[in-house]
């Protein structure tokens, strides 16, 4: 079998030097990627640091984005709800009590799948520094989120931008049936935004995935070339998006409804 190798970064520091993993993620890269799909997935679910098997963050990033040409499956899934399970367990609670730590949260969340989903049709320097030091881009991701929340807090318009372009989202694929989490009739409303999030925390983390860019307007299939799709992120069929996204609607709007008769 031919050895694999590592994929270099290509983002560059103030220098005009490329960034680099530190040695101790190298080394464990090195180590990962001459494993078979079966045992990485295997290791997924190790989550004490101090186990010899444990996968560090950095090389669950690595591994989702080193992951782009090859077949949609077990594998692939199984990576990429590690890598936004290590995610949420570093954000605010799901247990949140505050509208803004709710927003944050989902907003923190939401603009990373965004970027994973951007880097699979066209390479993300973004990402390069969650493969150097995962916790401290997380921190940094936050803080923009942050910023970004405390500066609108009082905003009348229910518009969202990508973070990257400053370019108002398209909102596509909003609705399931006639139910649509993100109505602009409504969602402006403090309280229903606080369920919402709270109701889109609780959901499976491929739930939260398609839910979360679909927020964000990214369209669950395009004919368009080199368009950045929900299907082409998740590696999943259309059909299964849309029955997952049709799934995790019909769980959000009894939540909704519960929390309205409380």
């Amino acid at each position: 079998m031919t050895a694999r190798s590592i994929t270099s970064l290509r983002k560059k520091n103030a220098k005009g030097e490329l960034y680099t993993r530190p040695a101790n993620i190298e080394g464990k890269l090195a180590e990962i990627i001459a494993l078979s799909h079966d045992e990485i997935s295997a290791r997924c679910s190790v989550a004490d640091v101090e186990d010899p098997t444990f996968l560090p963050s950095e090389c669950l990033v690595y591994l989702v984005r080193a992951n782009h040409d090859g077949p949609p499956g077990v594998y692939f899934e199984t990576v990429y709800k590690a890598l936004l399970a290590r995610l949420m367990r570093r954000l605010p609670s799901e247990e949140i009590t505050d509208l803004t730590e709710g927003n944050i949260r989902s907003e923190t969340v939401g603009n990373f799948i965004e970027l994973l989903a951007a880097d699979r049709a066209n390479y993300a320097e973004a990402l390069d520094f969650f493969e150097i030091r995962f916790e401290s881009a997380v921190v940094s991701l936050r803080a923009n989120v942050e910023r970004k929340s405390y500066r609108e807090k009082n905003r009348s318009a229910a518009l969202e931008t990508d973070d990257g372009t400053g370019e108002i989202a398209e909102h596509v694929e909003r609705a399931a049936g006639s139910f649509d989490p993100f109505d602009f009739a409504i969602i402006d409303r403090a309280d229903y935004r606080l369920r919402l999030d709270k109701a889109i925390s609780a959901l499976p983390t491929i739930q939260i995935a398609i839910v979360e860019m679909i927020k964000k307007g990214i369209p669950i299939d395009s004919k368009e070339p080199g368009a950045v799709t929900i299907a082409k992120t998740l590696g999943k069929a259309e059909k299964t998006i849309r029955l997952q996204r049709d799934k995790a609607y019909r769980t959000l709007r009894e939540a909704l409804r519960k929390g309205e008769k409380a």
